[in-house]
């Protein structure tokens, strides 16, 4: 075999959610774009706010020198200075310039903190229902992935987490709001979860640092708060990216903000700068670095994603199907009618729905649907969700 055994094995495993939108591809060629109901990948529909393609052009009419020249591997002072200011208002704690690396995407940012802490053995912590990806992040530095299932409503549970903590823990994912789920762990929660990891470091003589991954921030509904993190628990670390709240995901363009009571802070910084270097991401995009330093303030109107998942809950709720209503995000998992959710995606795809095993996600038995589409996908699936649920009931 030419492909390495490992790369071969995970293509064999790896992501529901790209199977599913390429099956989706096929179907749409067959049967008509405007036929297909694909809710299957989490790629925003909405436009850029009008402040985005002003601040292009600006940028690109401007003739600066050095506008796509390299610069330092953390990124632009300026750029990091204004990450640092959201951190400050949105956190409690200010990480200042020096605690702040652009990078590729909240993903590169996953990726430059796990370079920098894990030794090979390492375990990293993440939260069923989980963005598939965390697994192969851990395996690129030579860690494992721990899975532990949320408790009710997809919260968070604290003693669970605390259950499997070991002398080998070095760190615990968060994502809130969550993909797929759309929870939003409570302030409660995250204090219970900061004690555990308390106790965990008395016990065993070194922190558990806290990934706090969370580019849905800004999208949430029902007036619901996102907690701060960073002051619950020292040793925080905060990823995030640019692409849901300016619907820019393709400019891969995001950082990683680091707390400044995290021990040795200066040393892990400066090893985060470097993986950002060797991984070979080597600088956050130029260009988009420039864009958003200016831009702040600014977020996509989020408006249809709220009108879209209470259009969504309906059409579910007719169906049968029972689900948690996301407080965050544009995802829905709800509970599949049958044990063995791939058969009911099947049954769904029989109905040109498309829809994601929660498998893909480490929770079996559960599916995902992806509401960032238009609304139009979302009404004409209605009959098919009916048919799909009294089909599997007579399966």
């Amino acid at each position: 075999m030419i492909v390495a055994e490992k790369m071969a094995g995970f293509g064999r495993r790896s992501s529901w959610i790209r199977k599913m939108f390429e099956e989706g591809a096929r179907l749409k060629e067959i049967y008509g774009v405007d036929q297909v109901c694909d809710f299957s990948l989490g790629n925003p529909d909405l436009s850029p706010p009008p402040e985005f393609g002003q601040r292009l052009q600006s940028l690109a009419a401007s003739g600066a020198s050095g506008v796509h020249a390299y610069m330092a591997n953390a990124g632009y002072r300026e750029t990091r200075e204004m990450v640092a200011k959201r951190i400050a208002a949105e956190q409690g704690v200010d990480p200042g310039a020096d605690g702040v690396i652009m990078t590729c995407g909240a993903a590169g940012a996953i990726n430059i903190a796990l370079k920098a802490i894990l030794n090979p053995g390492d375990e990293v912590i993440v939260v069923a229902p989980y963005f598939v990806e965390y697994g192969f992040y851990v395996d690129n530095h030579g860690g494992r992935a721990v899975p532990v299932a949320a408790g009710d409503g997809f919260d968070l549970d604290p003693d669970a987490v605390g259950a499997v903590i070991t002398e080998k823990t070095r760190a615990i994912i968060v994502n809130s709001p969550n993909n797929p789920s759309g929870m939003v762990y409570p302030a409660s929660t995250l204090k219970r979860l900061a004690a555990v990891l308390a106790s965990a470091a008395d016990r065993y003589g070194r922190p558990v640092f806290l990934i706090n991954d969370e580019p849905y921030r800004r999208i949430v509904y029902d007036q619901v708060e996102i907690p701060a993190i960073m002051d619950l628990w020292p040793h925080t670390m905060v990823a995030d990216s640019f692409s849901k709240e300016l619907s820019i995901p393709g400019e891969r363009i995001g950082y990683l903000a680091v707390s400044p009571a995290i021990a040795e802070h200066d040393d892990l910084v400066n090893a985060m700068i470097l993986a950002n270097r060797i991984l070979g991401f080597v600088n956050a995009p130029a260009f988009m670095q420039r864009a958003i330093a200016a831009l702040d303030d600014v977020c996509v109107d989020y408006s249809p994603y709220h009108r879209r998942r209470d259009l969504f809950s309906r059409i579910l709720r007719d169906a049968g199907l029972a689900f948690t209503p996301p407080r965050g995000g544009f995802y829905f998992f709800p509970r599949s009618p049958i044990a063995d959710e791939v058969e009911f995606c099947d049954i769904l795809r029989d109905e040109k729905i498309l829809a994601v095993p929660g498998r893909g996600f480490g929770t079996p038995g559960y599916f995902r649907l992806a509401f960032c589409v238009n609304d139009k996908v979302i009404e004409r699936s209605a009959a098919g969700f009916k048919r799909a649920v009294e089909r599997a009931g007579r399966s």
